[in-house]
């Protein structure tokens, strides 16, 4: 078994930053957790959404009588079923009444182009989708069978869950054009939410659930409440509206809200007042803009805001860093020191980094995913084991590039490969290739990212195959395969790649081509 080692100054490094790391010895299951709070504390309000209000004795009864339907479906323990609904209190209760039946929720969103659901709940092994439109699912997807989020008559079916199995799984973005799903427990779950260090999550809480369900930041949003007895307030829009955000924290008492950093920055250019009411305001996904944060801080106060970072891999977030201060000298803003059972290394090669010193991110503890579903050898090549310090440790290979700054907190640098996170999305350029690539009207394309006046953005230029081809074409024959988040905000139709002296693809040549085009295409 191999090793990381360092020197005295990298190993006290890494001591101090670990140094609050302590052991996780909860063993019991979501709905075992959810299950203790519906004995405490019965007629607490679990979730609300607009004028709707269920108990947590009412969301245990709706969510018991779903399972009774997903068991008759065929659902079983290890199953993977799908999950496929409108943000709503039903919704909450299918995703709890999957994991009663000792299974693990699988969520896609009904935006999505066929193709890209039916590949998911393939890959997946799902033949069951607990849903709200039945109908819909049905004539989309006949060979599923669909199992409305909605009352039963019949009595209980408990099933005994190990704190082991898995929970649910997230599929993010994949160079090959596969995307990879991956495979979070009920242990990891409850590690994020139980004695968070980055958050104050306990049934005084009341948690906005804004997040599509597809995206890991859900967890946080549901879990953090309904595993601490507090309140899970659903954002009741599918489209997000500033006023609409606004009256929703006030109306219902939010106290702790995320949101990805894009968000977050228009939110402080447009409508800072929405959140002055909000206790913890939890932000990350990517860079921070110091400007934005500069007044952010200045209208909320020290202390409240929460810059989070974490991958899918490791359970939503693995650090924080409490926003008091900002950088001097235009530094980035850290990321911070690990959250509650999690542990962090920096490493270059087989060696701890020291002080100050440039490596890549590996993240330990019980926030770790199984894996990936179905891809033994990328499972094997992004979580590792290694000895550190003489302890065995299983590893996840972020491919974060970071450093350890002077007040031992991580700072975030960039990439070892050109993964990129956009609007809080994790996302591969060569995803986007791959299915550029297979058009038969396209000769040659180049994908890249670009830092535009309005955000990060995804480009894609186009050498056509044949004359019909045209920007809009390619877009609606891309928009067939793959979900919104995955499609280039500008298609530039070229002659040809044009190619420094090294032979590449030269990049600038057509960022300018870009920036005279104007508009997405």
């Amino acid at each position: 078994m191999d090793e990381l080692h360092g020197g005295d100054t990298a190993g006290a490094a890494h001591r101090a930053l670990n140094g609050a790391a302590t052991a996780f010895v909860e063993q019991r299951s979501i709905p075992d957790v959810f299950r203790s709070h519906v004995a405490a504390t019965g007629e607490g309000i679990a979730v609300e959404c607009g004028e709707r209000t269920l108990t947590y004795r009412e969301l245990d009864e709706l969510s018991d009588s779903i399972a009774v339907r997903l068991s008759d479906a065929g659902t079983r323990p290890g199953h993977i079923v799908g999950l496929c609904a409108r943000r709503s209190p039903e919704m909450i209760a299918g995703l709890l009444a999957i994991l009663k039946c000792g299974a693990a929720y699988l969520p896609v969103d009904t935006t999505w182009p066929d193709e890209r659901v039916f590949s998911l709940l393939r890959q997946a092994g799902c033949s069951v989708v607990a849903t709200d439109r039945v109908g819909s699912i049905h004539s989309r997807l006949p060979h599923l069978s669909p199992v409305a989020l909605e009352s039963a008559e019949a009595g209980r079916r408990p099933t005994p869950v190990p704190a082991g199995d898995a929970a649910y799984v997230n599929f993010t973005s994949g160079s090959q054009g596969r995307p990879k799903g991956v495979l979070i427990g009920h242990r990891a779950v409850l590690r994020l939410v139980s004695g968070a260090t980055y958050a104050r999550l306990d049934r005084t809480r009341r948690l906005l659930q804004l997040a599509p369900v597809t995206f890991d930041a859900a967890t946080f949003e549901i879990w953090g409440a309904l595993l601490a007895g507090g309140t899970c307030v659903l954002y009741p829009d599918e489209f997000l509206r500033l006023s609409e955000l606004k009256r929703v924290i006030v109306e219902h008492g939010v106290t702790t809200a995320f949101f990805t950093t894009a968000l977050f920055n228009s939110i402080v250019d447009e409508a800072p007042d929405a959140l002055d009411s909000v206790d913890e305001i939890l932000t990350g996904g990517e860079h921070h803009s110091l400007r934005h944060m500069r007044v952010a801080l200045a209208r909320y106060g020290a202390g409240r805001v929460v810059h989070v970072y974490g991958p899918t891999e490791s359970t939503t977030f693995a650090t924080s860093h409490r926003v008091s201060t900002l950088p001097v000298d235009d530094a980035q803003v850290p990321i911070g020191r690990p959250i509650q059972h999690t542990r962090a290394y920096i490493v270059a090669g087989e060696r701890l980094c020291a002080p100050a010193e440039t490596g890549e991110l590996l993240l330990a503890g019980d926030g770790l995913a199984h894996g990936y579903l179905g891809m033994p050898e990328k499972t094997a090549e992004r979580f590792i084991v290694r000895t550190v310090e003489g302890c065995t440790e299983r590893l996840y290979r972020t491919g974060d590039l970071v450093h350890i700054d002077n007040d031992g907190r991580l700072v975030f640098e960039g990439r070892v490969d050109d993964q990129v996170k956009i609007n809080g999305f994790r996302i591969e350029p060569g995803e986007l290739a791959h299915h550029l690539g297979r058009d038969p009207q396209v000769r040659h394309s180049f994908v890249c990212v670009h830092d535009g006046s309005t955000g990060r953005q995804l480009l894609a230029f186009v050498v056509p195959a044949d004359p019909s081809c045209t920007a809009g074409s390619v877009r609606e024959r891309l928009a067939a395969a793959l979900p919104s988040y995955l499609l280039p905000a500008g298609i530039h139709l070229c002659d040809e790649l044009p190619r420094s002296p090294n032979g590449k693809v030269d990049r600038q040549v057509l960022l300018a081509l870009h920036a005279r085009q104007g508009a997405s295409l």
